[in-house]
């Protein structure tokens, strides 16, 4: 199991890292995350929902994903309430205290998806949640060490040396757990080095020394891995003065499975901005509004912050605006919560830009989708992960035609505005050009978002192979040294 001095220390990057170096060395791997508190999620082959680092990591180890990856997942739909998810569906809503309670219940459910991966794979790579020292959520815990210690499973122990401080994260840590947590750490892994290891040696031995444990390795900084976040947004902008097109995008407070901007991000003609509270788009040619856990709540937020004024200069100016799951919902004129799934029962405005309403019901659309758009033979795959069902006029001209004859989405008469309920909406090859066409940029690169996962990967399972002690790490799993070569 690989738990972390604090979120975002580089657990994911790991655990994707080692399934995808055990997988080389002909072991077969799965990945697993007991609790995932996340926005970003994916849908998987046995018609579930789960968090989308487990998705890549499932890629990694060369699997579909699955809901035994990631049996709980908390998706937040407030500062202390979130949705909560077990074996891939939705059972309602609960606050902090509520989901405390539920925990014991919650247990029951990892233990099983444990013990049908522990049956089914040769070995089982466990990704922690956050850090184990949260001491006040150590009761009940079965994310970190709860589930650690009821499994009898070895854990190491990554820190984040580019945040700074990280021996007294390790030295910390481990201080705040108890003697038997303690005794369990086997270990620990350096992240995101960048400098020379002769001056970081002291340290390392030091901390060797302190603690009587081993320091596993020190991973470098890995500039330019295209992987998708579990949560957090971006935390840095890429400036591309070469862009050709400028893309704005609303920082939602709970915006979900903006990983659908990543091949955006990515692509050498694209410049995406997102702009945070207190901040109004600037001229640019494509706005897009991002899936989001509470849309009413959302929509809100946006008429707050001076939204539908810029959108309707923007439209007036010529610009292109996409709406994506929930940001396609807030395109329409209502979205009406007739049970409360996102606080209280009632109705909200839309921005009025197509002729339909939406209505969130308790059964959560979950699909793998394949399709092409419908102006053009460009192929489009993804998912759908929505409450709402939306009806009315705008959709009779969808965005996409789908293969199970289905329509999805829709396109304004004037083709200034795209809506569509497809996650993954940029991500193949000729559905993102198709769709940068359609934005102003006729012949731009074909970008491919699964290849460039796939050499993020790559590039991450040679990091463990050159950088950390692979005879300790294939013992820690009780593999040896296998004989087949990678």
């Amino acid at each position: 199991m690989v738990q972390g001095c604090t979120s975002d220390a580089g657990k994911s990057a790991l655990v994707t890292g080692l399934c995808r170096w055990l997988r080389r060395r002909g072991i077969r791997v799965a990945p697993f995350k007991p609790q995932n508190m996340a926005l970003n999620s994916a849908v998987t082959v046995d018609g579930g929902e789960i968090g989308r680092a487990q998705a890549v990591q499932a890629q990694a180890a060369g699997l579909d994903p699955h809901t035994d990856f990631n049996p709980v997942l908390l998706k937040p739909n407030s500062d202390i309430g979130a949705q909560v998810i077990v074996h891939g569906h939705a059972i309602g809503n609960m606050d902090a205290r509520h989901y405390h309670d539920y925990k014991r219940v919650a247990m029951d459910a990892v233990l099983a998806s444990h013990a049908r991966l522990v049956a089914q794979y040769d070995a089982v790579i466990v990704e922690g949640a956050g850090s184990p020292a949260e001491i006040n959520l150590r009761e009940r815990d079965i994310a970190n060490m709860g589930y650690a210690e009821t499994v009898d499973c070895p854990v190491v122990l990554i820190a984040d040396i580019d945040r700074g401080g990280v021996f007294a994260h390790m030295v910390g840590t481990l201080a705040l757990l108890s003697e038997s947590e303690r005794k369990r750490v086997v270990g620990f892994v350096i992240n995101r080095f960048r400098g020379d290891m002769a001056l970081l040696q002291p340290g390392l031995d030091w901390l060797e020394r302190e603690t009587g444990k081993p320091v596993l390795g020190v991973l470098p900084y890995l500039h330019g891995l295209q992987l998708e976040a579990e949560d957090a947004l971006p935390r840095q902008r890429e400036h591309k003065p070469q862009a050709r097109l400028r893309v704005m995008v609303p920082a939602l407070p709970r915006i979900s499975n903006h990983t659908d901007l990543d091949a955006l991000r990515a692509h050498p003609d694209v410049e995406l901005i997102l702009v945070g509270p207190g901040e109004l788009p600037a001229a640019c040619d494509l706005i897009v509004l991002p899936g989001s856990k509470s849309t009413r709540a959302d929509l809100t937020w946006l008429r707050g912050q001076g939204w539908p004024q810029a959108i309707a200069r923007h439209l007036r100016y010529g610009g292109k605006v996409i709406g994506v799951c929930g940001g396609f919902q807030m395109l329409g004129r209502v979205v009406h919560d007739p049970h409360g799934l996102e606080g209280e029962p009632g109705s909200s405005e839309g921005l009025g830009w197509f002729d339909m309403e939406t209505v969130l019901e308790p059964q959560k659309q979950l699909r793998r989708t394949h399709g092409r758009l419908s102006w053009t033979d460009a192929l489009v795959s993804g998912y759908e992960i929505h409450c709402g069902i939306s009806h009315g006029d705008a959709l009779a001209c969808p965005s996409s035609l789908l293969d199970d004859g289905r329509n999805d989405g829709a396109l304004s008469a004037d083709g200034q505005i795209l809506g569509s309920y497809l996650h993954g909406l940029f991500d193949q090859p000729q559905a993102l050009t198709a769709l940068l066409a359609w934005a102003g940029v006729r012949d731009a690169a074909a970008v491919d978002m699964h290849a460039l996962r796939e050499e993020s990967i790559d590039r991450l399972a040679d990091a463990v192979e050159n950088h950390l002690d692979n005879a300790a790490l294939l013992r820690l799993i009780g593999m040896g040294e296998p004989s087949c070569a990678r």
